[in-house]
């Protein structure tokens, strides 16, 4: 039986993952700041920091195969917290993998790395360039990851477009809470931007077969479906039907507007969303099709649709504390305004 740690277990995506691995038939180990109201008794807990060198040991302790996602969000809006979380912490880590013989880590980095590229689509072989701190620190961990490779480590790097997926929150609990009280949303420009998400069922997938393929690689993880955000978007709220539309609105001030907002506390914000909203970024995923025999089974519009009616469903309990950024809808701040403005424009 496979012995596997997933960091960040508690959280949206570890939690996720870590069901994949249990029905794999993994023995699963989870080291988080925080335990998960859903983990499976069978689910052993290490309660501690990925900063602390005695908790990092006592977490490798027997296994076979580490998932590292122990991040700090772009929400989180904590400077040293991107840093020696996603960072720091991931060197520990492989460290101590190393120290402890750890046979295969998967290390889940992000598109951030790539800010706003050059040109689409984004291959292995294309070269980072992030704009904003999140992805900054996320391509300072992958180097971690590559000086691991070089001392003998076998890791593997899989970076995911944006994550949906039953359950998935954060800023989009906001989008859900509009389309479901019938306020219009809006797109920065027409909304022509090509925009690629993939589905947290997919990117397990993706990182169970990383885990299963001797040797380091670097999969770029998003799904082969995808149109617009502005198609996206209309797909949704054809898909809920509560008269919810589609608007658009300047890019560049409401961009500047989006940053003032944040900046002032006024609105859950972060640099990659007022940067990256209006603009294109899809990976070319053929390389994971060869080399892990992998296919993306949900598209844009099919995972919008599924985590909006898990939202639908369990709403009452979205607002939940203490819990990740991911796992609970963000708090609208000024957008509340906004949105009961939304719902009475004139169509």
């Amino acid at each position: 039986m496979t012995r596997s740690l997933v960091t960040g277990g508690s959280g949206y995506f570890g939690s996720l993952l870590v069901q994949h691995l249990r029905r794999a038939g993994h023995q699963v180990r989870v080291l988080d700041l925080n335990d998960a109201d859903d983990r499976p008794t069978d689910v052993e807990l290490i309660r501690g920091d990925v900063r602390d060198a005695a908790t990092v040991a006592r977490a490798v302790d027997g296994i076979d195969v580490v998932f590292n996602n122990v991040a700090q969000v772009p929400l989180a809006k904590d400077p040293y917290l991107l840093r020696s979380v996603n960072v720091d912490g991931t060197a520990l880590l492989l460290r101590a993998a190393r120290d402890g013989g750890v046979a295969k880590v998967v290390h889940t980095s992000s598109s951030a790395v790539f800010g706003v590229p050059a040109s689409n689509p984004v291959l292995p072989t294309t070269v980072p360039s992030p704009v904003e701190a999140y992805g900054h620190a996320k391509l300072a961990a992958e180097w971690a990851c590559l000086d691991a490779v070089s001392h003998g480590l076998d890791v593997s790097i899989v970076r995911p477009r944006t994550i949906l997926g039953h359950g998935r929150l954060g800023i989009f609990g906001i989008l859900f809470d509009w389309i479901a009280d019938g306020a219009d949303v809006v797109v920065l420009g027409d909304g022509s931007n090509r925009y690629q998400f993939v589905h947290a069922d997919d990117l397990a997938e993706v990182c169970l077969l990383a885990s299963q393929s001797s040797g380091p690689m670097i999969v770029n993880a998003g799904t082969d479906r995808f149109g617009t955000m502005r198609e996206s978007l209309e797909s949704l709220c054809r898909h809920a039907a509560t008269g919810s539309k589609v608007r658009s609105l300047p890019a560049r001030p409401t961009a500047l507007a989006m940053k003032a907002a944040a900046g002032l506390g006024l609105a859950p914000f972060a640099p990659y969303h007022w940067i990256m909203y209006s603009k294109s970024l899809w990976f070319d995923i053929e390389h994971a099709q060869l080399a892990l025999g992998w296919q993306p089974k949900f598209s844009n519009e099919e995972m919008f649709a599924a985590t909006y009616d898990w939202f639908i469903a369990n709403r009452a309990s979205t607002q939940s504390e203490g819990v990740s950024h991911h796992r609970a809808t963000s708090k609208q701040g000024v957008l509340h305004l906004m949105k009961e403005a939304m719902k009475r424009m004139p169509g």
